[in-house]
């Protein structure tokens, strides 16, 4: 009878033990693979809606003065958490467009990067602060730590393309260093006086420990209507 307990224990356990193991290897397939899928699928979407948006706009004359951006110049004149409003293109890290979405919820975060709401706009005076996955969820900037001073990100909204200039490499911050995404990084308190961009993503992968972070200066603005800034026509190291 003892024998008998024993084999049906063994072998239940055995039975859950491999359940268990098939469970987790779902869980990181779904992880891994699945979740990319799905938000890469959903950028694509959030770009091709932006594009047609756009599209459908009055274009301004070819021979207007380049507008200042409005309080939030985007497909979504309110501001409303969740819309997507302007592109991002970095260069060093290939041919590709991400959507930059209002605000920096993770179920945001799954469909592009997220603009922090207290931050200033493209173009704008102030520092324009945005965040992305680095593993999973499309993996905008999994290789963010690729990244070089000098190396030029550009944000195309409606109707202006903002080329910024990596001021120095990617550098590591506790993920309590709010100060980082502040009107003047870093420098609490100072009213700034350049338009600034900083790029943040979690450090190391798979765990958010730290965090990375990018920072840039405006150097150009031209009208979309001109067509893509040189910055995405010229060969550029790239890394993919």
């Amino acid at each position: 009878m003892w024998a008998e307990r024993a084999r049906l224990t063994s072998r239940t356990v055995g039975e859950f033990l491999i359940t268990l193991g098939v469970v987790l290897f779902l869980f990181c397939a779904y992880q891994l693979f699945y979740t990319n899928v799905v938000a890469d699928d959903a950028m694509r979407t959030e770009v091709s809606d932006l594009h047609e948006q756009w599209a459908a706009q009055s274009p301004a004359p070819r021979s207007a003065a380049p507008r200042t951006p409005g309080p939030f110049d985007s497909a979504d004149s309110e501001g409303h958490p969740g819309a997507a409003f302007a592109i991002l293109h970095i260069p060093r890290l290939g041919d590709r467009s991400i959507p930059v979405l209002q605000g920096t919820g993770l179920d945001l975060l799954s469909r592009g990067v997220g603009h922090y709401k207290d931050s200033v706009m493209p173009g704008q005076v102030g520092n324009f602060a945005i965040a992305g996955h680095r593993k999973t969820h499309g993996e905008p900037f999994r290789y963010l730590d690729q990244m070089r001073s000098g190396d030029l990100i550009v944000v195309e909204t409606a109707d202006t393309w903002f080329t910024y200039r990596a001021d120095r490499d990617p550098f590591i911050v506790d993920p309590t260093d709010l100060a980082v995404v502040g009107p003047v990084p870093d420098q609490p308190g100072r009213k700034p006086t350049q338009a600034l961009i900083t790029l943040t993503t979690c450090n190391p992968w798979w765990a958010s420990t730290q965090r990375m972070i990018v920072t840039g200066t405006l150097v150009s603005r031209q009208p979309r209507a001109e067509g893509a800034p040189p910055a995405l026509t010229v060969n550029a190291p790239r890394f993919q």
